[in-house]
């Protein structure tokens, strides 16, 4: 089975996540995610986060740091998702295909609907939420 790579951006700002909710037609639709997408033959990760971001937000961000690596197998695919720590460097999110929009703090993310894949991510920033991300 083939494995897509996608680059995703934990942008933080003031104690809060950037999450946008998945269109209703999209695979996972309605759940809930951190920005990003699929990486492009030849791409590397940190491009293809800049790129989405660029495209889907309307934002540049700064230094993206890697932070996790998670694999998810379902039933119709394989996924790796690529975790980078980011910050916006120009711009003000906004929603360019007309998804929502939400900053959230990291103890409210239980409360979103977010993609078998994510759980592990989500349980670690409820863990690294009391440490410093600088």
């Amino acid at each position: 089975m083939m494995v897509i790579q996608v680059a995703a951006g934990l942008i933080y700002r003031d104690g809060r996540y950037l999450i946008a909710r998945r269109k209703p037609d999209a695979h996972l639709g309605g759940f809930w995610e951190f920005p990003g997408g699929k990486r492009e033959p030849g791409e590397t990760l940190e491009a293809c986060l800049h790129r989405e971001l660029f495209e889907e937000l309307n934002v540049r961000i700064a230094g993206p740091r890697p932070y996790r690596v998670v694999r998810h197998t379902y039933p119709e695919k394989t996924v790796e998702l690529h975790f980078f720590h980011c910050a916006i460097e120009t711009g003000e999110a906004q929603p360019m295909d007309g998804t929502e929009l939400r900053w959230v703090l990291p103890d409210e993310l239980a409360q979103f609907q977010f993609p078998p894949a994510d759980e592990v991510i989500l349980e670690a920033l409820r863990r690294d939420a009391g440490r410093s991300l600088s």
